[in-house]
């Protein structure tokens, strides 16, 4: 035989399957491209200069990782779908004459044809898109890159390595469904049917079970701490739930529209609903997929477009004012007072010298501490307050004559009188008790401007606005008792605007940092410009990585339906070209077709929708330990995700009906 013929052979089944090959081949070469260019960027030395290089280039990392995974699961899923559409062909092959060494080659130089193709054009693509890629990053920054070309060959190497280790597994894996075939379920391989399933309660009651733990883990946690850890565990039950139920719910679904006679016994509704019966067992995966996908997407699209949009109202609450010092005191009330002073006189006279006129500015002393809330009272016991629990808030005490002096206001209090505001919530009591204090809260406040490290705190913080110095100084003994070595000391803080561009800021900021560390006085200084460039990076990563893994995921989700009413139709051929004969009409067809792939096509989107309103409150925690607590932006943002999708989904399902319709019309 002559030795080209495999590859010629090879090639010619490529050619002749390539409604079903060209959709893997694109896949193939977007999931490389996407791995390179994730890759490159995580070892771009342009990167490495930005602030908060170290965060961008580890969300590019785990982008890596998530793409490596997601190749091996997809690819090996997609080419399950190519090797039940050639099992006849190959048995064919193999009645004519063709021995399982002969195939073994033919499988080979498929796999090799479609390799070589997929890695040469998808690192291709990357190199070409990785630029480009490196500029939205930089836009997203707001930093200007010179125009150049850049290789990365180490990431070239990554990605060959990986992908040709996926592709040497695919091949091992379509050898190993050859082999252990016998010629006549080669040939029959394509139009094996499943057999009835059973309605199989337990399964669909476990994964109910599992829905439920996932849901009541999302909508009870409350801790933004806690939220993170927990968040993995309600995606693993939520995850093996969603499956479960599909396998088992669909089933027992069609079952019970069967049983209604007045909807089964329609032309349309009898056929689709006896044939999805037989086939729901591999159509609860594909369906179950889609539905994961689908919420992944929702999830990743949402939150981070939110926190990008969201990032000046971020800033706003955690930096008021462009510059903000804190000075801790020591025991002596005065001498702190006097150093702080002298802290804010030294600041001063630097500006000066650098031409710049603090504005807007704002003083004031206070202390705070962490205590358990119990309803209206604050434990102060050590073992709650670092047992973890949820309920752990911040308490953050200043006198009346300093509110009144740098909000404008005029105020009263008696002795046992204070104002209260919350950072996430009003305090929602008549009175607030600590230590022996029972205080009365003469009027809840809307806000409390000035201290944007305790206002963005992931805790719930309270700000309360006592009589006088006396009162604090009070406080500050009984906390200190109470917790020791680990008790809070009374700090001022000293904050002002600059006229400023963001550069000049961050300049004027490090001259400052630089100045008061070579001081005896314990300051903390930060600058709205720094502190803004580096959560850019951190939400720049993320919208990032999310819009890149959601273009992933979606193209994933498409290819699933693709595949799945292509195998379908193939599979439905025959039945429909009988009903035809004995006298189904195009338009019947057309009507049973739809009513097939209305009856389950949208329930991955209904369930998607129903995870993401599950997973809000625990989605909302996580966000708050990023600084967004804007819940209506982010309620906005997720509305306007799942509309969109919707919309996608909406147009994947008329051109997925269309191609199923053209394969089994006569």
């Amino acid at each position: 035989m002559h030795k080209l013929f495999y590859p010629k052979l090879a090639a010619n089944n490529i050619k002749k399957n390539y409604k079903t090959y060209i959709p893997y081949f694109i896949t193939c070469v977007i999931t490389i491209s996407m791995y390179y260019i994730m890759n490159s960027l995580s070892k771009n030395n342009g990167i490495e200069s930005l602030v908060g290089d170290a965060s961008i280039q580890f969300m590019m990392l785990l982008g890596c990782r998530v793409i490596a995974i997601f190749a091996v699961i997809f690819l090996f899923y997609t080419n399950s779908f190519l090797m039940k559409r050639r099992k006849k062909e190959f048995g064919l092959f193999n009645i004519l004459g063709m021995e399982k060494k002969h195939l073994t080659r033919v499988i080979f130089y498929e796999t090799l044809y479609i390799a070589a193709g997929s890695l040469v054009t998808g690192i291709l693509f990357g190199v070409v898109l990785d630029k480009i890629m490196y500029l939205a990053i930089m836009k997203f920054m707001g930093i200007e890159v010179p125009l150049g070309f850049y290789i990365a060959w180490e990431s070239m190497l990554a990605a060959a390595e990986l992908f040709a280790v996926i592709f040497l597994l695919l091949f091992l894996y379509s050898l190993f469904q050859i082999r252990l075939s016998k010629p006549i379920e080669l040939l029959k391989g394509g139009n094996v049917g499943e057999k009835e399933p059973k309605a199989k309660w337990f399964i669909a009651l476990l994964g109910v079970v599992c829905l439920a733990i996932g849901y009541y883990i999302a909508v009870t946690t409350k801790n933004p701490i806690a939220a993170i850890l927990l968040f993995f565990v309600a995606v693993i039950l939520v995850i093996i739930g969603t499956y479960l139920l599909f396998t088992a719910g669909s089933i027992v679904m069609l079952k019970l529209l069967r049983k209604n006679k007045s909807y089964y016994y329609k032309a349309n509704h009898f056929v689709s609903v006896s044939g999805m019966i037989y086939r729901m067992k591999q159509n609860a995966a594909g369906l179950a997929s889609i539905c994961i996908l689908s919420t992944m997407v929702l999830v990743m699209i949402s939150s981070t477009s939110s926190m990008m949009i969201g990032l000046d109202s971020i800033m706003e609450t955690r930096s008021p004012n462009d510059i903000a010092m804190y000075y801790r005191f020591d025991d002596s009330y005065e001498q702190g007072t006097a150093d702080s002073q002298q802290v804010r006189r030294q600041v001063e006279r630097a500006l000066a010298e650098r031409g710049a006129t603090p504005v807007n500015t704002i003083s004031y002393t206070y202390l705070a501490f962490s205590a358990a809330q119990q309803d209206d009272y604050f434990n102060t016991d050590l073992a709650w307050v670092d047992s973890g629990l949820e309920d752990v808030s911040n308490l953050f005490f200043v006198t009346l004559d300093e509110y009144n002096r740098f909000t404008g206001e005029n105020q009263t209090l008696t002795d046992n009188e204070i104002l209260v505001a919350g950072n996430r919530k009003a305090f929602g009591y008549d009175q607030l008790k600590v230590f022996d204090k029972n205080y009365i809260i003469k009027e809840q406040l809307e806000e409390f401007p000035g201290n944007g490290v305790m206002a963005s705190d992931v805790a719930k913080s309270y700000f309360v606005v006592v009589n006088d110095t006396d009162e604090i100084m009070n406080l500050y003994q009984l906390q200190k008792e109470a917790y020791a070595d680990n008790a809070s000391t009374i700090q001022s803080c000293y904050g002002f605007d600059l006229d400023a561009d963001d550069d000049t800021q961050i300049e004027i900021y490090k001259d400052l940092f630089n100045q008061l560390a070579e001081t005896q006085f314990n300051v903390m200084i930060e600058s709205r410009a720094d502190i803004r460039a580096s959560l850019m990076a951190v939400y720049g990563g993320l919208f990032f990585l999310g819009i890149f893994l959601g273009v992933l995921f979606v193209m994933a989700t498409v290819l699933i339906i693709y595949y799945k009413q292509i195998t379908e139709g193939y599979e439905d051929k025959e039945r429909f070209e009988i009903m035809q004969k004995v006298g189904m009409s195009h338009d019947e067809v057309k009507r049973s077709i739809r009513s097939q792939i209305l009856t389950v096509f949208f329930l991955p989107l209904m369930m998607a929708g129903i995870h993401i309103i599950f997973a809000f409150p625990i989605i909302r925690e996580i966000l708050a330990v990023l600084s967004l607590t804007d819940v209506k932006l982010y309620i906005t943002c997720t509305i306007g995700c799942f509309a969109v999708f919707s919309v996608l989904y909406v147009l994947i399902y008329i051109l997925t009906a269309k191609a199923y319709y053209r394969i089994v019309k006569r």
